[in-house]
């Protein structure tokens, strides 16, 4: 019988963000997968104290918020693998599938001009050249060779969703402090 799996209780920070879930184990050293929520998991890198909480289904080996200090994180083949202290065999590793990883947005790296973060995307209200409300963010879609925003938006008390490729022929601005993004773009398109 494998040790009781021990993690540090932690007070998630304020600024946290989800970046991913733990997949399964990988090998037999304590390694484990990580399912990314980016196709770019510079913030996953970039983080060396990840909070954790239990997925929402599933048995729980965990409760509450926990932080995992993480030794090494690196790309394997197609995924991302991880290696925390404290995770030191296959059962360890194991304990923690489905966890949700959570980082703070001050440790993502920063970004250059016209380089956003999803998360720093989504809530933001979307207009026309014409001032035209279009809808607000709810969530981005990666379609392969661009990402795509998701708007929600209301017509005749009616819930809908309207889709604006994310790319510099549709998109004039992105105004993160006044929470708007402002795109070439009609309401009947």
């Amino acid at each position: 019988m494998a040790a009781p799996l021990t993690l540090e209780p932690a007070e998630l920070p304020a600024d946290a963000v989800e970046v991913g879930r733990i997949a399964d184990a990988w090998g037999v050293k304590g390694w484990f997968k990580v399912l990314s929520h980016s196709a770019n998991a510079e913030a996953l890198f970039a983080a060396k104290r990840w909070y954790l909480q239990p997925s929402e289904r599933g048995a729980k080996t965990f409760s509450g918020t926990v932080l995992l200090l993480i030794r090494q994180s690196k790309v394997h083949s197609d995924t991302v693998v991880a290696w925390a202290q404290g995770i030191d065999d296959r059962d360890a590793a194991e304990a923690l599938r489905g966890a949700r990883i959570f980082v703070p947005r001050s440790s993502f790296p920063a970004t250059t001009q016209d380089e956003y973060y999803w998360v720093d995307l989504i809530g933001l209200q979307v207009v026309n050249r014409e001032g035209v409300e279009l809808g607000q963010v709810q969530e981005l879609m990666s379609t392969g060779p661009q990402t795509v925003l998701v708007l929600a938006y209301e017509q005749d008390g009616k819930s809908l969703e309207r889709m604006i490729p994310f790319v510099s022929a549709f998109v004039d601005k992105v105004d993160l402090p006044e929470k708007r993004i402002t795109v070439d773009w009609q309401p009947d398109y």
